[in-house]
């Protein structure tokens, strides 16, 4: 099993753990519920797969037709039943599983639009954009599943892109429950060192706000600015 597959089960099951109020109730995601991130899953697991048709087929698509269309579309689906957005969910993951292949067989730096004439998006990472966007939202549901519950394989790599993408004043990042540091930016022998458990420390990374098991040598945690 995958671990994507892995991870698209956990979330299933806690989706089809809730009720219909827990549906209603508000989220981690400012403005949005859990109803809204379910939804927002489903409809990026089938804009995804759309994309890569679309490469595999030689008939290139955006993932959305405008951000305002997407932002719609998760609204619209938010409204049904959850039964009918877990079967988007469950179909639109599926959908991506048959079709994942093909980002593997793709030249490295192949690209697509998020949008028409947006961002340009790394079509050869489609399945590790489809991950964090799987495990960051399941944690953002707030229904008993948090970044601490991440496989300590996937907190790794998501704390490795975040430090890749980070351009600021340079420090150093150490994990105190797994055998795992970082650099972010360039930081000198004497920059700030962070630490904390893994899962707290890939939370932190991704831009959400930061655990109090967290700890910096100066007292205050780096901002992630640039990141």
């Amino acid at each position: 099993m995958t671990s994507l597959t892995a991870a698209t089960e956990r979330l299933l099951t806690t989706a089809r753990s809730l009720t219909d109020d827990d549906w209603a109730a508000p989220s981690l995601c400012a403005g949005w519920s859990r109803a809204h991130v379910l939804a927002h899953l489903a409809l990026n697991a089938e804009g995804l797969a759309g994309v890569l048709r679309g490469i595999r087929d030689g008939r290139p698509t955006t993932m959305y037709a405008s951000d305002g269309a997407r932002d719609g579309d998760i609204d619209v689906l938010a409204a049904e039943p959850p039964a009918v957005v877990i079967e988007r969910l469950v179909a639109g993951s599926a959908a991506l599983a048959d079709v994942a292949g093909v980002s593997a067989g793709l030249a490295p730096g192949t690209t697509f639009e998020r949008t028409p004439g947006g961002q340009l998006m790394p079509a050869d990472g489609v399945p590790a954009l489809r991950l964090r966007e799987v495990e960051i939202h399941h944690a953002d549901l707030d229904a008993g599943y948090s970044a601490s519950d991440w496989p300590p394989a996937t907190a790794i790599a998501f704390v490795g892109n975040d430090a890749a993408r980070y351009d600021g004043p340079g420090f150093h990042v150490v994990a105190t429950d797994e055998p795992a540091r970082w650099a972010f930016g360039s930081p000198a022998a004497n920059a700030p060192t962070v630490s904390g458990p893994l899962g707290a420390l890939a939370w932190w990374a991704t831009g959400r706000e930061p655990a109090a098991v967290l700890s910096s040598t100066t007292g205050t945690l780096p901002s992630l600015e640039g990141r």
